[in-house]
């Protein structure tokens, strides 16, 4: 029993957050799910059959593209988009090395070399102002990260990938239904802005499926068909192989199925995430952390703060952990710093360029202080609002 003169304390005020539950988002979605997954079975159909194909339709639309080619992850994505336009050995991709090593294990799989350009630092994706320096006479394709649910600026990557005649990639796999106004003044969704794109349905992205998957889209029906070559052994028609580069990566029926269930409720979940995102805006507003510049059609994939220092994130890891507040890092070592590209630097291999510390200087300083806090659709208003007092209560002492 309390003392008269203790304050009683709502059992919230220490509840654990969870950095991600996708217990909480299969549940608003069991009984469709479940329905999906037995339509599946129940078909005997389960390779690239009516699901994928249905799929593939709705996504694209809710892309504005048209065609959409399901794959089995979102890494396969993107070295399926670089294989369809014949890039390989000798060739160069722009990209940056700020989004883990996806992009540039991609790109070397292909033969080819990526070349990584900085960061800018309010928006965490690739530096249009230094794109068209990194253009070489190999370069053969520019591969933007839409990080953390914002989108790069297309507008500015788009013009000058146009005015040099080289294709775009988009990497969206962080991006579903984000999205930038064009010169039109038109809002354009991710995969729609480059000459292909492509997606993860990792069960933690704002469109998850049960296991992994992913798609590459495009306007380009030559390209699509391509695709559908590349990602069944570089098969034209059967057991015939008609195109090189190919390999068994194909979206499962299945998961296909419950990506149908799962799409209609992405708008909302989207909507969802940006009022959790306020939430944060305002809460952390006095804090000295950096905070992210919000934007129209930036969908907060991950909600990720910014501190003054290194030793200041570590701090305020442990002690969100030590409240129970979930936390991570995405991600905290650069691609041209992984221990690998290392090992192939000092074997005197051109993997990578630029290469070694200090020659991404944003990128780097970023991945040093950046923190992802808990965000997802499924959280409370009451959650958002504990995971802020914690971190208010870090920096009060």
């Amino acid at each position: 029993m309390l003392a008269k003169d203790e304050p009683e304390m709502n059992p919230s005020e220490h509840a654990p957050v969870p950095f991600g539950d996708l217990r909480r988002q299969a549940a608003t979605l069991q009984a469709d799910l479940a329905a999906a997954a037995q339509r599946v079975i129940q078909s005997g159909w389960y390779v690239l059959g009516s699901e994928v194909a249905a799929f593939e339709q709705e996504f694209a639309a809710a892309c504005g593209v048209a065609h959409c080619v399901g794959v089995a992850s979102g890494a396969d994505a993107l070295y399926l988009a670089l294989a369809a336009l014949g890039i390989g050995a000798g060739d160069e991709v722009i990209t940056v090395a700020n989004a883990c090593t996806y992009q540039a294990d991609a790109i070397i799989q292909t033969g080819a070399l990526p070349v990584l350009v900085d960061i800018d630092p309010p928006t965490h994706t690739l530096d249009a102002a230094q794109l068209a320096q990194a253009i070489t006479p190999r370069t053969r394709a520019i591969m933007p990260v839409h990080l953390y649910g914002r989108l790069a600026d297309m507008t500015a990557i788009t013009a000058i990938a146009e005015q040099a005649g080289i294709p775009v990639i988009e990497d969206a796999a962080q991006a579903h239904g984000a999205w930038r106004t064009d010169a039109a003044g038109n809002p354009r969704y991710a995969g729609a802005w480059g000459t292909l794109a492509g997606f993860s349905f990792y069960p933690t992205k704002n469109l998850g499926a049960v296991g992994d998957g992913g798609a590459v889209v495009t306007n380009d029906a030559s390209l699509a068909e391509q695709l559908r070559c590349l990602r069944q052994y570089g098969w034209g028609r059967k057991y015939v192989v008609s195109a090189s580069g190919g390999r068994n990566s194909r979206l499962d029926e299945l998961q296909a199925a419950l990506l149908r269930v799962a799409l209609p409720h992405l708008p909302h979940g989207n909507a969802t995430r940006r009022q959790l995102a306020a939430q944060y805006q305002a809460g952390l507003g006095a804090t000295p952390l950096g905070l992210p510049t919000d934007e129209a059609g930036h969908v907060y994939h991950l909600y990720v703060v910014v501190a003054q220092s290194h030793t200041e994130r570590e701090q305020l890891r442990e002690y969100l952990r030590q409240h129970g507040i979930g936390c991570d890092v995405h991600y905290p070592v650069p691609a041209h710093l992984q221990p690998i590209y290392s090992a192939w630097r000092s074997a005197n291999q051109p993997w990578l360029r630029p290469q070694g510390a200090g020659s991404l200087p944003h990128t780097e300083q970023l991945a040093q202080r950046i923190l992802s806090l808990p965000l997802y659709p499924e959280l409370t208003p009451t959650e958002i609002d504990r995971v802020i007092a914690v971190v208010r209560g870090f920096y009060s002492g």
